[in-house]
């Protein structure tokens, strides 16, 4: 079990108050806290190794090329990848799955291919899915969700079905309902069909135990900033005989191999997809986070998140007039929830005032929204630092939100 009092001394955000309150900081699907491990392992590393990679001999350089490389095998180990060289380092989520889309999709998929997607989808595996569908003339399915928020799995396989399937862009947990998707079995049944898998892992890796092995993933995207490291830097994980035969998503510098007058070669993999100076001490700092992680021990997390979540929503549950949306399980530690005919950006802004912190609005998935026919949600996210007496003071906040539009008598 986790010691949340010992782990809340390790981010120093969390003593400072809010509007006069001590935090409660419910927003970790959007941003999870960073703790001083990882902000001592990036200042240590800008005070004793900042140079470029992979150029110079220098002591420098070849500190921080250690050091970045390091990252990378730390990263492999994580979601126990063959070899460090199926790990691309990225921005994030979002630019790993472009690069998927652009170096993969737009060269493999022709006029009557398929893309199959799902509801849940954040945009970013969703809208770079919309605009390569365009320019191939591909076909894009989407996959809808039974009344409790799962995927419809009978509509997923009536879409493999068709035989023209070239690619499935599924996420492994929604980041509004908190669903987790089956992916071993969506990517096996795909494999049947001669598909292609990539996994948007931004809301599982942070709290699952992934294995991209056992998955069988072809390509599986990771943000850092969710999964207590910087913003800036993230990874694709990618089968080596899959990046091996893409072409490179960005041009310039570290991802040739010979520049001539008129033509170039690249380099190999992962270098051909990290053009330009990369995020060095992003990917220092995400190095950092997961070896805080692999302390705590992801099934510790897990069983963590799961606790507090059971708590969570039998303590939502008595609130009333609240609606709360997505399966009771298996989902990770967020809730999506609305109150009343309150907006949420009001609710959020009162619950602020009261020094709790949830997020407000569609969260990057408007079709979602559209399914549940509403504009816009709070979710409240749970993670490692947080405790029953944090979730006790969102219930308690949202009873002043009732007060204050009207819905309790005072």
């Amino acid at each position: 079990m986790l010691d949340v009092k010992q782990i809340k001394q390790d981010f120093p955000v969390l003593q400072q108050k809010v509007n006069g309150k001590p935090i409660a900081y419910l927003d970790s699907a959007a941003s999870a806290q960073i703790p001083r491990q990882v902000v001592e392992a990036m200042s240590q590393y800008y005070a004793t190794s900042h140079a470029n990679v992979h150029r110079g001999v220098h002591t420098l350089g070849e500190r921080a090329t250690s050091a970045y490389e390091e990252a990378r095998e730390k990263v492999a180990r994580f979601v126990n990848a063959p070899v460090p060289q199926n790990i691309v380092f990225t921005r994030g989520t979002t630019e790993a799955i472009n690069l998927v889309a652009y170096a993969y999709g737009l060269h493999n998929l022709k006029e009557g291919d398929g893309i199959v997607v799902t509801l849940l989808e954040h945009h970013s595996n969703l809208v770079p899915w919309q605009q390569i569908a365009k320019l191939t003339k591909a076909k894009l399915y989407m996959v809808e969700l039974t009344a409790e928020g799962h995927l419809d799995r009978e509509q997923y396989r009536s879409f493999l079905k068709q035989g023209n399937i070239k690619i499935v862009a599924v996420s492994y947990a929604s980041n509004v309902l908190g669903t987790i998707v089956p992916v071993k079995d969506l990517i096996a049944e795909a494999h049947a069909v001669g598909a292609v898998v990539i996994v948007d892992a931004a809301q599982s890796a942070p709290h699952l135990r992934i294995d991209v092995q056992d998955l069988d993933a072809d390509f599986l995207a990771v943000s850092g900033h969710k999964m207590l490291g910087p913003t800036g830097i993230g990874f694709l994980y990618g089968k080596g005989k899959l990046l091996d035969v893409m072409e490179p998503f960005q041009l310039g510098g570290s991802m040739i191999g010979l520049v001539d007058y008129y033509e170039s070669n690249w380099a190999e993999v992962p270098a051909r997809f990290e053009a330009g100076t990369p995020n060095i001490v992003g990917a220092v700092g995400l190095a950092a986070a997961i070896g805080y992680l692999t302390d705590l021990g992801m099934d510790n997390v897990r069983k963590h998140e799961e606790d507090l979540l059971a708590y969570a929503w039998d303590r939502l549950d008595q609130v009333e007039g609240i609606q709360m949306y997505g399966p009771r399980e298996p989902r990770t530690g967020l809730i999506a929830f609305n109150i009343d005919d309150t907006h949420p950006h009001d609710v959020s802004t009162v619950l602020d005032a009261e020094g709790v912190a949830v997020r407000a609005g569609h969260h990057c998935a408007q079709p979602l929204h559209k399914w549940l026919r509403v504009a816009a949600t709070n979710r409240a996210s749970f993670y490692i630092y947080n405790d029953e007496q944090d979730i006790d003071r969102l219930v308690t906040s949202l009873q002043k939100v009732k007060e204050l539009f009207g819905y309790v008598t005072r």
